[in-house]
């Protein structure tokens, strides 16, 4: 893999430039600064999605490390709301998304920051839980303390991420291998395409008390 030679103010440009593109933001009220491949975010908006949009618009540049983002969230006083009210509307929006076990999980809000702690069997689970609360009205703040919980003996989960890779039309199984400790999943081989290697990973994040894919599969492009 080439390493990356950008310098800091092209990475800034670009993050910039991404920032303009993404709809969910404005790039007016968002400060941009690069040291060594690391991306600070500055300024104010005014919810906590576009706060996280930011925050996925600079990890979409290539050469950046690492984003360190120190954006506010100041809610207009039409989108106040007391803790209790705002816990209320999180337990909706787990309870409305078919995917999430709402029942298996605890919410605590603070001043406008909703924690959410608990435990469920798939990490796709895990990131929709705080993908239904960081949408709301009202937030501020997201901590998803949310654990995996593994339900399948290592040797278990290995045969069915294997089967599902066999499964896969976008994977050649044949050259993938899966290393599984405790609930943490390792991927090694040669792919032709990122897609592959992308494909190989959502696979492995599939199968159920997953709660880490290290993704070491290389892309070798046939000449």
């Amino acid at each position: 893999m080439a390493v990356s030679t950008r310098t800091d103010v092209s990475i800034q440009e670009d993050v910039l430039e991404e920032l303009k593109w993404d709809s969910r933001v404005r790039a007016n009220e968002i400060g941009v600064v690069v040291k060594d491949g690391i991306v600070t975010l500055t300024g104010w908006v005014d919810s906590y999605l576009k706060k996280m949009a930011a925050e996925q618009a600079a990890h979409r540049v290539q050469g950046v490390k690492a984003v360190a983002n120190d954006i506010e969230v100041r809610l207009p006083s039409s989108s106040e709301r007391t803790d209790a009210d705002l816990a209320v509307a999180v337990l909706n929006a787990l309870r409305w998304d078919a995917f999430i076990p709402a029942g298996k999980l605890d919410v605590t809000v603070s001043k406008g920051w909703v924690t959410l702690k608990g435990e469920v069997e798939f990490e796709f689970e895990r990131r929709d839980a705080e993908r239904a609360v960081e949408r709301l009205s009202g937030v501020k703040g997201v901590s998803n303390l949310i654990t995996i919980k593994p339900h399948l003996s290592p040797t278990d989960l290995k045969q069915k991420i294997e089967k599902a890779l066999v499964r896969n039309a976008e994977t050649d199984a044949s050259h993938i291998t899966i290393e599984v400790q405790g609930s943490k999943v390792i991927l090694r081989g040669t792919v032709h395409a990122y897609a592959e290697k992308k494909a190989a990973e959502d696979t492995a994040w599939s199968a159920p008390g997953v709660s880490e894919v290290d993704n070491r599969i290389t892309v070798s492009v046939p000449l």
